[in-house]
């Protein structure tokens, strides 16, 4: 075990040297299209950025131009450089998650490794890190000043780290990999929420693990386990401790007279406290699943704290300030994407619904091919020519009125009157 320990590490370094040379050696000198350019300005002088934010991404970033020694020019190689060096990471982490499933894999059976077992599965880590490395959309990634690079290593990490708790689950203080990996969840929602993507297979390898006897029952509820947390995170501690911080600063500001922004640096003093008092409660009673999933709250929390740096920063009013979320209200609706608007997804088109796009459609056509003289359309509707000089008709019952001044109502109508343009 020793000497694969060994040659796992040495191996898996050997790796991330040759991702991070082929990286560094084919990044973009200044920076490419879409968000790049963005934020490589927004990290330079710690702007604001387009919703919903990157807030950490944005700090480091920021160190990283730090070696750019005050010369601009310098200031893209030095974040596309930092995205290179994340990537190469990832690719490590790759590489050591797939020597832990193939080492799991050949001793499943309990045999013990041998030294040809350990170059197969070092062979099988090698091919699949760098089939990685290689590929067409993480190479871009990469190279450009883009968030996903960090986002991925983010993703790669918290998985080995899940692996590493799968092989200390037995022991007493194994639950600390899970608190690890609540934290480095809260830091990740700083960059993108890809990574909240990444709960399922959690659940499902906390469930693999703790569980001898898989079924599909199972395995389902540990999905929806898995979706109940993911809604946790994106309802209740995304938006949800926003959206209180914003009902608190409303009620300092306008109630007591107190100064922007003070109501939500109480709650979330006030919510940290309530945490850290539930969690020593439960580690005095010796409640340990109570315990574990207060301090994964709370260190979830700690590490979405990122965001007060947008306040922070907007308050500042930097030359870029998307949304100028400098209040809790402005922050939440840069969490919420506000100025993009709303799509919805599942959109049911009733019979109904689909008669209305129809006769509305018959209206547009008779709308274009009208004359001067209005024509009678279906129950009384008259859509007057667009060139006509003629005033708007109206629809009563089965007659049509005289023509009326466009928006008031005949006297003699018993009916709600219709008016188009």
């Amino acid at each position: 075990m020793h000497f694969y320990k060994r040659w796992n590490n040495i191996t898996g370094w050997a790796v991330f040297a040759v991702a991070a040379m082929v990286y560094l050696m084919t990044m973009e000198p200044v920076s490419s299209l879409w968000d790049c350019s963005e934020f490589i300005a927004t990290s330079y002088k710690l702007e604001v950025g387009h919703p919903p934010g990157a807030p950490l991404f944005m700090m480091l970033a920021r160190l990283a131009t730090l070696f750019a020694f005050g010369n601009p020019d310098y200031v893209g190689i030095a974040v596309n450089a930092m995205n290179s060096l994340a990537s190469a990471f990832c690719i490590l982490f790759l590489f050591w998650t797939i020597t832990h499933l193939a080492r799991r894999l050949v001793t499943r059976d309990g045999s013990q490794l041998t030294r040809a077992n350990v170059w197969a599965i070092l062979g099988a880590g090698i091919v699949g890190a760098l089939a990685y490395t290689f590929t067409d959309t993480f190479w871009f990634s990469a190279i450009e000043g883009e968030v996903y690079a960090l986002s991925s290593m983010f993703t790669a990490l918290v998985v080995w780290l899940m692996l590493k708790w799968e092989e200390e689950a037995d022991q007493p203080h194994s639950s600390r990999w899970i608190v690890l990996i609540a934290y480095l969840t809260g830091l990740a929602i700083g960059v993108h929420l890809l990574n909240l993507l990444i709960i399922p297979p959690i659940a499902l390898i906390y469930y693999f693990r703790k569980y001898p006897r898989v079924t599909k029952w199972g395995v389902v509820k540990s999905l929806l386990v898995s979706a109940a947390v993911l809604i946790f995170v994106m309802k209740f501690i995304i938006a949800g401790t926003v959206n209180l911080g914003a009902f608190f600063d409303r009620m300092f500001v306008n109630g007591l007279g107190l100064p922007v922004n003070s109501g939500i640096t109480f709650f979330a003093l006030a919510l940290l406290a309530a945490l850290g008092w539930g969690v020593y409660w439960t580690h005095k009673r010796g409640k340990v699943l109570a315990n574990t999933i207060l301090l994964c709250t709370a260190v979830i929390i700690v590490g979405y704290g990122s965001y007060a740096s947008v306040i922070i920063r907007s308050a500042a009013n930097p030359p870029m300030n998307s949304n100028a979320p400098s209040n809790p209200y402005g922050l939440l609706s840069l969490l919420n994407r506000d100025q993009y608007g709303a799509r919805p997804l599942f959109k049911v088109l009733t019979t109904r619904r689909l008669w209305r796009e129809s006769r509305r459609a018959r209206y547009i056509t008779k709308t274009k091919e009208s004359t001067r003289r209005p024509k009678r359309l279906l129950r009384g509707n008259t859509i007057p020519d667009s060139n006509s000089s003629f005033p708007a008709c109206t629809r009563t019952r089965n007659r049509i009125s005289k023509p009326i001044r466009t928006g008031s109502i005949s006297k003699g109508a018993r009916s709600r009157t219709t008016t188009r343009r």
